[in-house]
């Protein structure tokens, strides 16, 4: 089939007018829907009663989600293998089975063996704007043009494929890795309203050249991750303006390289010849050696952990949730449960490393614990987001959110008009429409005051890492921790979720000033913790709600657990450090940081399973 250049420009302009989205032509509000899901109740400052949730099916004797002693694995699913350093690309058909967790035929999509995926060479340069104060985030005028060519250049390709047959829906891209290379870490500590107002302008400007790791405050530290070609110009405007700043890291992807120190093939197969698993917790691991070592646990363990799918990340990853038990108590009775995730913000490494150690504690070495597990039983979810943490492990480091591309994206709120205006958007949603804006912060996707713009709490952008989504529980890896919480709600005595960094215990609520009724209470049991975290090697936490310590959130999971979940004891706890690595903890830190958060959780464990 033959097209004359005038039929396929037509054709290619219809393509494109086709692929943009009708909110392009349309501004307006995005409605935010009222939470008739019972997993979502907004809008109310105090706890729902246990008495009035709806009764949801009890999970141990349901089929809906996968038992370990029954189904040891998830079920078979295609997966593409990715040798992400020679390039080679292949199908796999992965059928795993209780007897082969000693062979590691469980493959991640993003399989990680001997080598580093971040070396400081032959990466992909990371790009900055020109202006870093662009009054129309996102938007300039070379970043327009170029979005429009590839538009075009996307249509045309899409003809041709059509024409002479593309590559198949089944393969998945190989993700450019980002280097941060030459990229540095600014402290700047705001001390008047004015320069606040500055810090916030840079932030909002949406400029890909700074990175936010903390929200501008008066008197306290923001850390910012500068592009090379803005370090002079934000420098020399800082000083002008009067701001303290100094550098914490001059150049992040040296420390990126650093930060987890390499595994080779055969130290791999020498740890699980001579421990079973290739755990060490001496480096960061991936989600595949993650999974395995679940799976050793449950197979070597089968009286003590069960292992249970809760659900399935957006690309199918599954949700391994481990449940550690003893049994009954001696009077026949269940016993209370304490909840723990971490990696639900994919470059916070640190907390799958902390939540895994406190199994190897309750599993391994069970005898040393034998009077906790008498009193209390476990559900640890190391992983909660696993296709960001795999993305942060095989492209950016320092992606934060889930992987989720949502077809029915909205608008920003504010309304837009005139060219500039049409401009913004026809850029912003250019960038969306080539994957530039994927994923969903997971901690403001929970349906508890969901989707609350007040003084920075969540975002309606999808480019921005505070995104909420398109709704509440719009991701499915949200959805299934929810449900499964409330499955289990009546026996869940205190919700812990993972994240880095400030050494902090973070109390409820998040999405507010007003204190929880009980919140003395509360605070009186976190600073327990925190006094048995100084007392391992000095480390000093802080206690308090997340607005007065760092930022308000809203649609978080731990003021979701307790306002709707109705777990009484709800904490964030923001591990090592306060910001000379940042997220970039060296891997020399995972046992120390591990050993003090343990002593922590056991601390308070007796007093709040006995607080019924």
């Amino acid at each position: 089939m033959i097209l004359h250049s005038g039929s396929l420009f037509a054709v290619t302009f219809a393509t494109i007018c086709s692929s943009l989205p009708s909110a392009i032509l349309v501004s307006g509000n995005p409605a935010i829907i009222e939470g008739t899901n019972y997993r979502d109740f907004g809008g109310v400052g105090d706890e729902i009663p246990r008495d009035s949730y709806p009764e949801i099916e009890d999970p141990a004797s349901s089929s809906r989600y996968e038992n370990s002693r029954e189904k040891f694995f998830p079920p078979r699913r295609r997966r593409i293998e990715i040798d992400e350093f020679e390039g080679n690309y292949s199908e796999l058909q992965v059928v795993p089975s209780s007897a082969n967790w000693r062979d590691g035929s469980y493959e991640s999509a993003f399989e990680d063996d001997e080598e580093d995926p971040f070396e400081p060479t032959d990466l992909l340069p990371k790009n900055g704007t020109d202006n870093w104060l662009s009054k129309f985030r996102g938007f300039t005028l070379s970043g327009f043009v170029e979005t429009i060519f590839t538009l075009v250049a996307s249509g045309i390709s899409s003809i041709v494929n059509n024409i002479v047959g593309g590559e198949s829906k089944s393969s998945k891209p190989r993700p450019n890795r980002v280097t941060y290379k030459g990229h540095q870490l600014l402290r700047i500590t705001p001390t008047t309203d004015s320069q606040v107002a500055e810090l916030q302008e840079m932030m909002e400007s949406g400029d890909d050249g700074l990175k936010f790791w903390t929200l501008p405050a008066k008197n306290r530290s923001t850390d910012v991750v500068v592009a090379p070609d803005m370090l002079s110009e934000l420098k020399d405007s800082l000083r002008e303006q009067k701001f303290g700043f100094k550098v914490l890291i001059n150049d992040l992807q040296k420390t990126i390289a650093y930060q987890n120190p390499k595994m080779s093939k055969e130290q791999r197969e020498d740890l699980v010849t001579s421990q079973g698993h290739s755990m060490t917790w001496k480096r960061y691991h991936r989600y595949a050696d993650i999974i395995r070592y679940l799976e050793y646990l449950a197979f070597t363990y089968p009286s003590l952990v069960e292992l249970v799918t809760i659900g399935h990340s957006y690309e199918g990853q599954p949700l391994k949730l481990a449940k550690i038990s003893t049994g009954l108590t001696k009077d026949g009775e269940s016993k209370p449960v304490v909840w723990i995730d971490g990696g639900m913000h994919a470059r916070e490494w640190i907390g799958p490393a902390v939540a895994t150690y406190i199994l190897n504690q309750l599993v391994e070495k069970n005898s040393t614990y034998s009077k906790l597990l008498e009193t209390s039983d476990w559900m640890i979810l190391p992983v909660s987001n696993p296709d960001g943490y795999e993305f942060s492990h095989t492209a950016d480091r320092l992606w934060r959110k889930t992987r989720s591309n949502h077809a029915d994206l909205d608008s920003d709120n504010e309304a837009r008009s005139g060219p500039l205006g049409l401009f913004h958007l026809v850029s912003h949603y250019t960038r969306w429409l080539f994957n530039r804006c994927e994923g969903v912060d997971p901690n403001r996707n929970f349906g508890y005051h969901w989707g609350e713009e007040d003084s920075g709490a969540a975002s309606t952008d999808p480019c921005h890492e505070t995104y909420a989504g398109p709704k509440a529980f719009s991701e499915p890896e949200t959805r299934a921790i929810a449900d499964y919480i409330l499955a289990n709600r009546q026996s869940i005595r205190m919700y812990l979720t993972l994240h880095a960094y400030s050494q902090m215990w973070l109390v409820p609520w998040g999405y507010t000033k007003i204190r929880p009724p009980d919140f003395e209470e509360l605070a009186n049991v976190a600073r327990k913790a925190t006094s048995a975290i100084l007392k391992v090697h000095g480390t000093q936490y802080q206690v308090g709600a997340s607005p007065e310590l760092l930022y308000p959130t809203s649609g978080g999971s731990d003021d979701w657990a307790k306002g709707v979940a109705g777990i009484k004891y709800a904490y964030t706890v923001e591990l090592r450090d306060r910001g000379i690595y940042g997220f970039l903890l060296p891997a020399t830190q995972i046992v120390p940081t591990a050993r003090e958060t343990w002593a922590g959780i056991r601390a308070i464990t007796r007093l709040v399973t006995c607080n019924t």
